[in-house]
């Protein structure tokens, strides 16, 4: 059988690797790396934000959390703003 991204000519032997036989992981792996480095920006400024504003332990395991979704935090705030 055919496995996924190999360049063999072996032929597909069932209906999931003929689906399959053709595919080429080159051709459909793209390069859109900037959205993942402005979030990791943003969670290293949240999280600094929350841990130097934390009084307790909880708190700063509360404000990683908070850290890792801030993006929901974000939307959430510009559609209160809008009113939607």
């Amino acid at each position: 059988m055919n496995d996924i991204g190999n360049d063999t000519t072996e032929p597909c032997t069932n209906d999931w690797s003929k689906s399959m036989c053709n595919w080429k992981w080159k051709d459909h792996m793209h390069s859109h790396g900037c959205g993942g480095a402005f979030y990791f920006l943003g969670f290293l400024g949240a999280l600094y934000y929350y841990w130097t504003t934390s009084a307790t332990i909880w708190a700063g395991f509360i404000g990683l959390i908070k850290a890792i979704v801030w993006p929901a935090f974000l939307v959430y705030g510009l559609f209160k703003f809008l009113g939607l």
